[in-house]
């Protein structure tokens, strides 16, 4: 029985990839493993999104490479984006890769192996905008409590700094009653916080029943059993309805979670950008959103030093995100990439000036996440307990913080915590990004 371990880089939508590969490969009885000393099969499923991601699934791949020598590794393939982008580049500099799985083929991983055994260097590059194959079992790897929910693949954005359109075909949604089966099993098997994701969560829909269907599919999940959290990913800040905030606002198991990537807040930048919106429109959706749910957590992402951002366009960003006040905000300098619009744009910026205004906006959130954490204290928050880091001592997560991206709580308790469980934490102080309290009774 031929031993295989993973390795999933990028996003959570990459790992649910990943996670149907293992279990398509786990079906037909390769034994999964943790330890990549003791795998005859490594499989790097890799990001090719911005400059650092690839990068880093480079060096990942090299490093595990070394195993062919030290290890156990008979059998090296690369899957995900940065396999559909630059195959032949990785098959001519790095020999050791028995295979290359671009996005379109992973779902043959099985077959392409069993074919590594008459050939080597296999490069399978099928077509971006493959059907989604319901029957295929998922390996989950996340803990047990919580999965991730993909209801669709691709995107039709065209953002002009993204490559993602080219790497994943475009959008595609999976049926509502697929999405409802698949989420009542997980539910089933005691995943009690389901994340639902896609590239664009809010388009849900559009392509396979003319309208966006967002809200309906959140209505159903919202009524299946055990589960306590739903909360929605990359939801972008033009598609975010009045309808939508009231389904949230309707379902206590919704997270009040907004999760809205904005990119910027100069009209010029944005247009720049190709995002399909204006500062006065993002303000009014978070003016909207905040007028049901006052409580609501808000989380943006923003790119700094975009081709022909100005001085003037950044102080601008910088007013409007002191005005908005984004509970979580994530800032990330522009990465140039070829192949994207924004590639051929004029007015490249130098590295040391996207690095000074990513510092300079992060100062400035910095302050911001500090001055809405004080206002926490002697609150009482339900947290998801995640792990016990000393005597007494967890760490968890309240609703308005995401696995592994947002905030976390460390909490004290006398009794015994396991992970899964969830609390009512009393705040008794606050750090810059994070809150500290104690258990006062536990619910679940």
């Amino acid at each position: 029985m031929l031993k295989i371990a993973l390795e999933s880089l990028g996003c959570s939508k990459n790992l649910v990839d990943a996670e149907i590969m293992m279990g398509i490969l786990n079906r037909k009885g390769y034994k999964l493993v943790g330890d990549f000393e003791e795998a005859d099969i490594i499989l790097v499923n890799t990001c090719g999104f911005i400059e650092s991601a690839k990068q880093e699934s480079i060096d990942t791949i090299l490093d595990l490479a070394q195993l062919k020598e030290t290890g156990n590794l008979k059998l090296l393939i690369v899957t995900g984006c940065l396999a559909q982008r630059y195959s032949n580049e990785l098959q001519a500099e790095i020999p050791e890769i028995d295979a290359i799985v671009g996005t379109g083929s992973y779902q043959q991983i099985d077959e392409i192996i069993a074919g590594l055994e008459k050939e080597n260097n296999i490069i399978s590059l099928n077509d971006i905008e493959f059907a989604y194959n319901e029957d295929l079992p998922r390996y989950v790897t996340t803990p047990d409590y919580m999965a991730y929910l993909k209801i669709g693949e691709g995107c039709d954005n065209h953002c002009t700094y993204c490559i993602i359109p080219k790497l994943r075909g475009k959008y595609r949604s999976r049926k509502m009653e697929d999405i409802i089966r698949e989420a009542k099993e997980l539910a089933s098997n005691g995943v009690k916080e389901l994340v639902v994701i896609a590239q664009d969560t809010t388009k849900y829909g559009i392509d396979l029943y003319g309208e966006v269907k967002l809200p309906q599919l959140l209505e159903e999940l919202a009524k299946i059993e055990g589960i306590k959290w739903i909360r929605i990913m990359y939801s972008y800040p033009e598609s975010i309805t009045e309808e939508l905030v009231k389904v949230i606002k309707k379902y206590d198991n919704i997270c009040n979670y907004f999760d809205m990537p904005i990119q910027h807040a100069s009209n010029k930048v944005l247009k720049l950008m190709n995002r399909h919106t204006t500062k006065e429109d993002i303000k009014s959706k978070v003016d909207m959103i905040r007028s049901y749910i006052p409580d609501a957590t808000l989380r943006t992402t923003i790119i700094v030093g975009f081709p022909g951002e100005t001085e003037e366009d950044f102080n601008e960003l910088v007013q409007f995100t002191k005005d908005v006040e984004f509970d979580r905000l994530g800032a990330f300098t522009y990465s140039r990439e070829e192949d994207t619009a924004a590639d051929k744009l004029p007015n490249h910026i130098e590295e040391d000036i996207k690095l000074k205004r990513r510092d300079k906006l992060m100062l400035v959130q910095q302050e911001i996440s500090q001055r809405l954490n004080a206002k926490k204290i002697n609150n009482e928050y339900e947290v998801l307990i995640e792990e016990q880091i000393e005597d007494k001592v967890y760490v968890g997560r309240t609703q308005g913080d995401a696995e592994e991206i947002d905030s976390i709580v460390y909490v004290k308790s006398e009794n015994q915590l396991e992970p899964g469980d969830f609390v009512k934490v009393k705040i008794n102080n606050a750090l810059e990004y994070d809150l500290m309290g104690d258990v006062i009774n536990e619910l679940a």
